[in-house]
């Protein structure tokens, strides 16, 4: 198997990022420096990549998750909280979540052994829309909504990309929006409400691109169909 495939098979990042790390001398074969990125990784061969030895996956395998709140989206924490992993009880393979949702954040996640497709959904140049459901404290005005759509400065020297905003709900001094964007700055969601006075007091995320949370209950996963896989490898 070509390295650039088996980093990628492993979960590590795509093969266009895996032949950087080989070029950049990051790579290990057998404990030399691989430099080589057409070279073809045998059985035997022990394959590091910055330090970690890592192999690649037999089967690729795609789940949808839907996250609670309170879960860390990560492999491992420092401060043993529990991860998102640690829900997918009776999956054998070593799969990583596709991009993040901050632990008070519920909803969707893609969990994939794929570096490939992972690289895909969450590189923000390939516009892949995520929609989210988000009950903020007051009543949003119709000033607030066309700054959250077009776009407003969260911190980060860089306006946001146009958003699509609606008002699902108000009640009482609440306000629920579904908030769709196609970029993946950190808190991002939260951010923007805050920007224009609001804060978020719960989210929820639905939707990557066509791929629905739907039914799943909290906490449960499923695999993706052929066609979802299918869906996010070319959209």
């Amino acid at each position: 198997m070509r390295l650039n495939k088996y980093i990628a098979q492993a979960g590590v990042c795509s093969r266009r990022k895996a032949d950087e790390l080989t070029e950049a001398g990051k790579v290990k074969i057998n404990g030399a420096v691989m430099r080589t990125p057409g070279y073809d990784v045998e059985t035997g061969d022990v394959v590091e990549v910055d330090g970690k030895v890592i192999e690649a996956a037999e089967d690729l395998v795609y789940y949808a998750l839907n996250k609670p709140a309170g879960y860390i989206t990560t492999t491992s924490d420092e401060k043993d909280r529990p991860t998102v992993l640690s829900l997918l009880t009776d999956v054998t393979a070593r799969v990583y979540p596709v991009g993040r949702l901050d632990g008070p954040t519920r909803g969707l996640l893609i969990l994939t052994n794929d570096g490939d497709l992972s690289y895909h959904i969450a590189h923000p140049s390939q516009k892949v829309w995520k929609t989210y459901i988000a009950v903020v404290a007051g009543r949003v005005t119709k000033e607030e909504i066309w700054a959250l759509r077009n776009g407003l400065d969260i911190g980060d020297k860089k306006k946001t990309a146009p958003a699509r905003v609606t008002i699902v709900k108000e009640k009482g001094d609440l306000t629920t929006l579904e908030i769709r964007i196609h970029e993946g700055r950190n808190r991002q969601i939260r951010r923007m409400c805050k920007a224009v006075g609001h804060t978020v007091l719960d989210l929820q995320r639905t939707e990557i691109g066509d791929i629905k949370l739907g039914r799943l209950h909290e906490g449960t996963y499923r695999r993706l169909t052929p066609q979802e896989i299918d869906y996010l490898k070319n959209c």
